[in-house]
């Protein structure tokens, strides 16, 4: 939908009179319908996605639009359910479920994003999605076998297979090939394997033992090809037996067979060493008719074996022999269970009977069964089918218990199904039927169908009705449930009974007569008893309400109604309401009204309305006269009558009309005005309704600069009129009524101009030029034509042509079309020759008008060419920069060849900055900069007055020239505060200059106009820094900082530093943060916020350093990084003292943690810095001595480094630097410039110092002082 929005005018107009009309103008605005289903961007998608993706893990994005309003607005979900991935409210598909996305199991999942629309009728679009799995080398190769064994004889030889290693990986590509090594265990060299197929043979023959068996343990490694190679091992054992007597390898052997098997089944096989030349006997010398041995040495039944009716063990004795030698050996075969026997139940249906009431966990009945099998196979556990929960069974003994309460009235019969299972595989069970009967008890009060009757009598009623009839359950049974009903108490009393209750059918009579005047109302406590031992009782109640007989009319308040209303009314609205009155019960309330009105409705209430689907029109009809009369009662109701008088008052209903008004108006064009108005035309409008509402004003819509309309209606023309301008005009009139709410119509009205000779004709051009060369002339030849227009309309723009100065013999004119040609063909020219011609047009009008032109042809006797031309084809000049606007750049000049010609020049580039004069000359528009740029080119073009014009171009470059300008600062003033006891190199502020001149301003120098002991400036970037302001506290220093470019301007700029000295050192507070230095310095600002909203108070951190000697670029692990921050709290613009901050950073530590990781993140921790204890008064004197001492040598130290001092003099600024440390006074971040501090006593260390920066800051004061 391009808009929602559609404006219609619409215009209504009689029939027997167009020119009474109205327009109005609708806007209809199309509201959107959900007709348009949710579309994706894609028909369907299909993507690769790693397996193993974590849960989130982004998948892609799908993009669904909506061509309705709003777009897509709705709910996406993805199907079916099970699929492992989810999708959020904006089409981000993420991973559900980590575990489902192993390729080796799915290697691809096909699903579907639904999307639903939330408003009706809840559109749906699907589109299907395709996620491809990709291979991670998530498996290890696999062995088919946990171990492997081969032998290797004595026919050996090299190269012979022994065994073959088999493993898989489920994994793709190079993740899944397998190549195998013999990690450990071939020390003697003698296998070798097949790294691809995995085949193990012999690379050298082994030196066999007689009667002995060597074992060669491999470990075989199978590894696949991923990047990151994942393997798995398995044993392989190799036996080299040597030549010997047959023999087996144990002397006993065990085996397990299940009992019922067929004839055939393998107990064990038993290991045995022989000769390969010399073949064994193998046989069985006992229990040989249940067991057979095979030359492999597998023992095997020969018949079927019974655990229950036989013994559960037997001893084989078992023989080898070759013929020569024999061994002996012992099989112990054991004869296991199987579940072939099913439990027995001692009876297949048990009826027990329980009382209602009975207790949960009461037992009901045991159930028992048997099996005869053994072991776990003869194990019974029971379970219960049925009884709706009601009863549970103990799964070891059967007995089955109350699991939940009973109730009779619910269910009187339960039939449950006990099944016992043994515990055999697979397992074997019966099942009992255990009936149970539920027995009632008296637990149920009897209760009435309604917990309060109500019946109405009449006054009048006789003695002996029957008022209604009660009903009372008990679902008990037998004498529990039989009911007897009587009356408890009557409300109000009487000294006899009112009402009688038949104790058996529960019917209510009425035993004496009633009167409406004495009791309305009764209350009549009934009772049912049941025939229980206790017996239970239910209540209910009666209302009985006396009806009272109709016996007085109804009276309206007035005997007539007058009301006046408006003839806009809505319908249905309401009118007036009548009061009517009825002293019998109820009063008028169940009265109604009869009337004959089609214009008028009268509700039960009494309420007069205006009839739905009618209207009032004061114009047709203005009163209302109608009767009324009340009915108390359908049935034998009395009445009375009034009567009702509606008045129709009038209200602006009718839109003012206007009369036939010629289209268009006429006037001539001309000048007008306010004081001298041109009267068009009278519009008188007329109005319908009556008073004000038919008053109607006249005027335009919107005010007029040229018309207005009058308080009589007359259109006035009030303005100059010039129809060459413009023709016609549109005007919009409205008329309206005064009535409330206004109405209007408006109607258009064309005015027309008609023309007065009011315009002179124009040439086309200010003068016409030919050329004519005497070899091409011949009589009537065309030379130029003459083109005038005048802008008048008729007669007035027809136009004459003649000359009206200058005459020639060889020139004719044609009057009306303006035609200039020869009139001969110049065969009597002796000389070139130049006429000059005055030419004139003029109009037809009355009176007429003209204006002339200049008629220039060239008579030649030879051809020349002739065309405009510079007098140079490039022009160069310079410029000095910042000249004022109109400076003079340079003249370029260009000659037309001849001097009837004019020459006039433009620029065609860079006209914003320049401008040139019809001399040539250039001139400047503005200030130029060489900085921003030096050098312009322009374009100029000369052209000529010839007809057709040449024109020529020239290029000029225009150079500008630098001027050298002075530095500027971007502040006059720079205001900072710093400390008192701020060390040397403490950063004040910094100034910054800029130089408009090119290249200067990065050679800027940056100096104090007078020295000063206090501070110091550095050269290049401008920073201000502290030199020594111990004794600058409560003051205000005044520096002049001074930048000079190279070639020696300069600019200057005041700094006031105040030095601030209300702070003790004892009011610093340390804290240490397992951040590093670098990462504090950057978050100094966010870390004051944080702390002051934790604290409560205002923050002002005063240094940052680290903890490991101050060297902030330390790499130290990130978990190491320990760093010192030294602030001020202020409390109202008190300085609150270490104590109080310290205490409350103790106590508020969980608030503090939480305000800082919101600026350092997670895993922050902080500490108190506990400043250590002032020494003892014994201590005292050896420090003073030690200072006195320190002293001494720093006095020494002074002297010496002077004389070095002196001795370098003529080497570098850089070089005093690196030689007294004066950059690295004070590692890490420092702010004494921007807080309050008070002096710190001469050589006291500042909390979180180290000693060694310490030292080094005293050796630079000493270098200072």
């Amino acid at each position: 939908m391009n808009s929602n929005v559609i404006s219609l005018t619409i215009r209504a107009a009689q029939t027997d009179d167009e020119s009474k009309s109205a327009e109005a103008v609708v806007t209809v605005t199309v509201e959107d319908v959900n007709d348009n289903s949710p579309k994706f961007n894609q028909s369907d998608y299909s993507l690769n996605l790693l397996e193993n993706a974590p849960v989130g893990a982004f998948v892609f994005k799908s993009i669904i639009t909506d061509a309705d309003q709003g777009g897509f607005v709705g709910t996406m979900q993805i199907k079916p359910d099970s699929s492992p991935f989810s999708v959020s409210s904006d089409g981000t598909v993420r991973v559900k479920t980590s575990a489902a996305l192993d390729r080796e199991t799915t290697e691809s999942f096909i699903f579907q994003i639904e999307a639903t629309e939330t408003d009706p009728p809840n559109r749906v679009a699907s589109v299907q999605v395709n996620v491809t799995l990709l291979d991670e080398n998530d498996n290890s190769p696999s062995f088919d076998s946990s171990e492997y064994k081969g032998k290797v004889f004595a026919n050996q030889t090299e190269g012979m297979p022994l065994v073959e290693v088999k493993a898989e990986d489920p994994d793709a590509g190079v993740n899944g090939e397998i190549r195998y090594s013999i990690e450990f265990g071939n020390n003697g060299g003698y296998f070798s394997i097949n790294e691809d197929t995995g085949a193990i043979s012999l690379a050298k023959l082994i030196p066999l033992e007689e009667n002995k068996i060597l074992e060669f343990p491999l470990y075989v490694t199978a590894r696949d090809g991923g990047v990151l190679s994942r393997s798995s091992s398995t044993q392989v054992t190799i036996q080299a037996p040597g030549n010997s007597n047959p023999q087996f390898l144990q002397r006993s052997y065990s085996g397990t067979v299940e009992e019922e098997q067929d004839p055939g089944v393998v107990i064990t096989r038993v290991l045995f060493l022989a000769s390969p030349e010399s073949p064994v006997t193998l046989t069985v010398e006992t229990e040989a008719d249940k067991f057979a041995i095979s030359p492999s040495g597998e023992l095997t039944t020969k018949m079927k074996l019974d655990f229950d009716e036989a013994p559960h063990n037997y001893t084989v004795d078992i023989s080898i022999s070759d013929g020569v030698s024999r061994d002996n050996a012992a099989v112990e075969v054991r004869v296991t269970d199987v579940n072939d026997n099913s439990p027995v139940f001692a009876s297949d249906s048990v009826t027990k009977s329980v009382p209602e009431d009975t207790e949960v966990g009461s037992n009901v009945s045991v159930v028992p069964a048997t099996d005869k099998d053994s072991g776990f196979n003869k194990e019974i556990r029971y379970s219960l089918r049925g009884g709706e929960g009601r009863f549970s069974i103990d799964p070891v003994s059967g007995m089955v218990s109350v699991a939940a309460a009973l109730d009779r009235e619910t269910n009187a019969d339960y039939s449950l199904l006990v099944v016992a299972e043994d515990q055999g595989r697979p397992a074997r069970s019966a099942t009992a039927t255990l009936s149970v009967r539920v027995s009632d008890v008296n637990d149920n009060v009897p209760k009435f169908s309604k917990a309060e009757y109500e019946v109405q009598v009449l006054e009048s009623q006789s003695v002996g009705t029957s008022l209604l009839t009660l009903s009372a359950v008990d679902p008990d049974d037998g004498a529990n449930g039989t009911l007897v009903y009587s009356i408890v108490q009557q409300s109000p009393s009487s000294d006899s009974a009112v009402f009688q209750l038949n104790s058996s059918s529960g019917i209510l009579q009425l035993v004496r007569p009633l009167d409406f005047s004495e009791v309305q109302v009764y209350n009549v406590k009934v009772q049912a008893a049941d025939g229980g031992a206790p017996s239970l009782l239910g209540n209910s109640s009666v209302l009985v309400k006396v009806k009272d007989v109709n016996n007085n009319p109804p009276e309206f308040s007035k005997e007539s109604y007058n009301v006046a209303v408006p003839e806009n009314l809505a319908s249905g609205a309401a009118v007036l309401t009548l009061e009517v009155t009825d002293k019998d019960e109820g009063g008028f309330s169940n009265g109604y009204f009869l009337y004959t009105s089609d214009t008028f409705d009268i509700n039960k209430q009494g309420v007069v309305t205006l009839k739905k689907g009618v209207t009032l029109d004061r114009e047709t009809k203005d009163s209302y006269v109608f009767p009324v009369v009340a009915v108390d009662q359908v049935v034998g109701g009395l009445n009375a009558t009034a009567q009702i008088n509606v008045t129709v008052l009038d209200y602006n209903d009718n839109t003012p009309q206007f009369p036939r008004i010629p289209n268009p108006l006429t006037i001539p064009e001309g000048r007008y005005s306010e004081e001298s108005p041109r009267e068009i035309f009278t519009i008188k409008a007329t109005d319908v309704d009556v008073g004000v509402n038919g008053e109607v004003v006249v005027s335009l819509v919107a005010p007029h600069p040229l018309f207005r309309i009058g308080e009589d209606g007359k259109l006035l023309a009030v303005g100059d009129l010039d129809r060459e301008s413009r023709d016609t005009y549109d005007l919009v009139v409205k008329a309206s009524d005064k009535g409330i709410p206004q109405r209007d119509n408006f109607t258009a009205v064309t005015v027309r101009l008609t023309d007065i000779n009011d315009n002179r004709p124009e040439f086309s051009s200010s003068s016409y030029v030919s050329h004519v060369l005497q070899k091409d002339a011949e009589k009537g030849k065309l030379l130029l034509v003459l083109s005038a227009t005048d802008r008048d309309a008729g007669n007035n723009s027809l136009v004459t042509y003649s000359f009206s100065a200058g005459s020639s013999p060889y020139l004719d004119l044609n009057s009306e079309s303006g035609a200039v040609s020869l009139a001969s063909d110049l065969a009597d020219l002796t000389e070139d020759t130049t006429l000059e011609l005055t030419a004139m047009a003029e109009d037809h009008g009355r009176p007429p008008l003209n204006s002339t032109a200049r008629v220039i042809v060239n008579l030649r006797l030879v051809d020349l060419v002739e065309a405009v031309a510079f007098q140079s084809s490039s022009y160069n000049f310079s410029l000095p920069e910042n000249e004022p606007t109109g400076a003079t750049v340079g003249t370029v000049l260009a000659s037309s060849g001849s001097n009837i010609y004019d020459v006039a020049y433009t620029l065609k580039t860079h006209t914003e900055l320049f401008s040139i004069e019809a001399s040539g000359e250039i001139l400047s528009k503005t200030s130029l900069d060489k900085e921003e740029q030096e050098w312009y080119f322009l374009e100029v073009e000369a052209e000529d007055t010839r007809t057709p014009p040449t024109s020529a171009t020239a290029v000029v470059k225009v150079q500008v020239e630098d001027v050298n300008e002075p530095p500027q600062f971007g502040s006059e003033v720079y205001k900072a505060s710093v400390f008192s006891i701020a060390p040397y190199k403490t950063p004040v502020v910094c100034v910054k200059a800029t130089d408009p001149d090119v290249r200067d301003e990065g050679q800027l120098v940056y100096s104090l106009s007078a020295e000063s002991p206090d501070f110091d400036v550095d050269p290049s970037s401008g920073l201000v820094y502290v030199v020594s302001a111990a004794g600058l506290a409560g003051n205000t220093a005044a520096l002049e900082v001074k930048a000079t470019d190279p070639r020696g301007l300069s600019a200057v700029t005041k700094v006031e530093v105040s030095v601030q000295g209300s702070v003790s050192s004892s009011d610093i507070v340390i804290i240490s943060l397992n951040q590093a230095a670098n990462v504090v310095e950057k978050k100094v600002p966010e870390l004051e916020k944080s702390l002051g909203a934790a604290l409560g108070w205002t923050v002002n951190i005063i240094e940052v350093s680290s903890s490991n000697g101050g060297v902030v670029g330390s790499r130290l692990p990130r978990s190491a990084a320990r760093t010192l921050v030294s602030f001020i709290a202020v409390d109202g613009g008190e300085v609150v003292p270490s104590e109080e901050v310290t205490k409350k950073l103790q106590s508020h530590s969980d608030a503090v943690t939480a305000e800082l990781i919101k600026v350092f993140g997670e895993g922050f921790h902080f500490d108190v810095q506990m400043k250590p204890q002032s020494p003892g008064s014994d201590q005292s004197a050896v420090i003073a001595l030690g200072v006195l001492l320190g002293l001494s040598i720093v006095g020494l130290i002074v002297t010496v480094v002077l004389i070095i001092r002196f001795k370098r003099n003529e080497k570098n600024y850089d070089s005093d630097k690196e030689s007294f440390n004066i950059d690295r006074a004070a590692a890490g971040y420092t702010n004494w410039s921007q807080r309050d501090s008070e002096t710190t006593k001469e050589g006291q260390m500042r909390p979180g110092d180290d000693p060694q920066r310490t030292d080094r800051q005293t050796d630079d004061d000493s270098v200072r002082n």
